[in-house]
């Protein structure tokens, strides 16, 4: 039987005056995080290097967001939006991302991302919008419901 229990409704804080701050080789995967970033993600960064920086997305953004950053990034320019990340634990935080291109002489290297706390209306003004964009471009919505045990149990064999 799976283990379908997880705090997907629990949203850790990201702290005033805290940056979590990342950074990515140029296929995304994670070579450097602080302790911010491991903390808020509950991984250890011997968890998160190596890894691709998805690791953290949250199936409530949409791929076009992400589209967009790595638009962005192709041609040179930083990326700057909202993002919805997701736990080990399988809860959630919001950001303020900020990402662009990490040069040496010239030549794009990394990734670099900076990530801020958000105002609580903005995380649900986001939400919203995030939600309207999966129905529209994926057709996908977020269901929630509560079942017996029983049910549960049956649904997990699927």
């Amino acid at each position: 039987m799976i283990d379908m229990t997880f705090d997907m409704f629990i949203e850790t804080e990201v702290p005033e005056n805290e940056l979590i701050i990342s950074r990515t080789d140029l296929k995304g995967i994670i070579t450097y995080v602080n302790d911010t970033f491991a903390e808020i993600s509950g991984y250890a960064p011997s968890e998160l290097i190596g890894q691709p920086h998805s690791i953290v997305r949250h199936p409530d953004m949409p791929k076009s967001t992400f589209k967009e950053v790595w638009q962005s990034l192709e041609v040179g320019k930083s990326w700057s939006g909202f993002i919805k990340n997701i736990r080990k634990d399988r809860g959630y935080y919001w950001v303020e991302a900020d990402i662009s291109g990490i040069y040496k002489d010239g030549k794009l290297v990394a990734y670099k991302s900076v990530r801020a706390p958000m105002r609580e209306d903005k995380k649900i003004q986001m939400q919203k919008y995030y939600d309207r964009l999966r129905k529209e471009e994926e057709g996908n919505v977020r269901v929630v419901m509560y079942t017996t045990s029983d049910k549960l149990d049956q649904l997990s064999k699927f």
